[in-house]
């Protein structure tokens, strides 16, 4: 599957490009231990660095990028972006917008003295046919001081405008630096097809397979990363 980002050609060179969520990984995760001593069971066991799903969840579709510096000071946000006039189409030049506390009223989100930022991209994205985009948060950065919003876009149609990701700042403490390529949002294909839920109890098979797998899964470490993993 290919997924196309383009910019203005102004642009090109200057905007840090969305780049592959396994590329992305924080510094916080790889500086963790792969196992740690648990005081409940006395013994180390696997920290989430070895859970596949936790890891694979980090690792899939891509990230996109904070297009420059961001300085928080006092509730203040500032930035410096030097980007060149536009030509034939007209751009932001902000890394940042703002929507009103009144978009989100009667939502656990509303806060009568706050804004929800905006981060703005300058990518537009093209999927394949069939394909939307799932944009959420960047999975698991749960030290990130925003959280973006989540959204589906049917970018196999809508291409040719931007994405922009209204986040909530929720760390009001936040002081320092925001880096330019900081993850403001991640972005997973999602085929567009129609499902029925369908349920059914364990037929004898299925409850000897699952007793079986369930059993093995708590004798054999790692029994999921080897057999199940793609």
């Amino acid at each position: 599957m290919t997924l196309t980002f383009r910019c203005p050609a102004e642009l090109e060179g200057i905007l840090p490009p969305p780049v592959p969520a396994t590329a992305g990984l924080p510094d916080w995760l790889k500086a963790m231990p792969a196992q740690a001593f648990n005081a409940i069971n006395y013994r180390n066991e696997n920290t989430v660095k070895r859970c596949p799903p936790f890891i694979d969840a980090m690792t899939s579709g891509f990230l996109i990028p904070l297009m420059c510096n961001l300085r928080v000071e006092n509730g203040e946000i500032t930035w410096d972006n030097d980007l060149p006039p536009g030509g034939a189409v007209s751009f932001v030049r902000s890394p940042i917008g703002f929507h009103d506390a009144s978009q989100v009223i009667d939502t656990p989100l509303f806060d009568t003295d706050r804004f929800l930022i905006k981060f703005h991209n300058l990518w537009t994205i093209e999927a394949p046919d069939g394909y939307a985009l799932f944009f959420t948060h960047p999975v698991n950065r749960f030290d990130l001081p925003f959280t973006t919003m989540t959204g589906m876009v049917d970018c196999d149609r809508y291409h040719d405008n931007w994405i922009h990701f209204p986040a909530h700042w929720h760390d009001a403490n936040f002081s320092g630096v925001l880096p330019k390529g900081t993850p403001i949002a991640q972005c997973l294909p999602v085929k567009r097809e129609r499902w029925v839920a369908h349920t059914a109890p364990f037929t004898e098979e299925e409850t000897q397979r699952t007793h079986d797998l369930t059993t093995a899964i708590d004798r054999e470490p790692g029994l999921y990363r080897r057999q199940f993993r793609v």
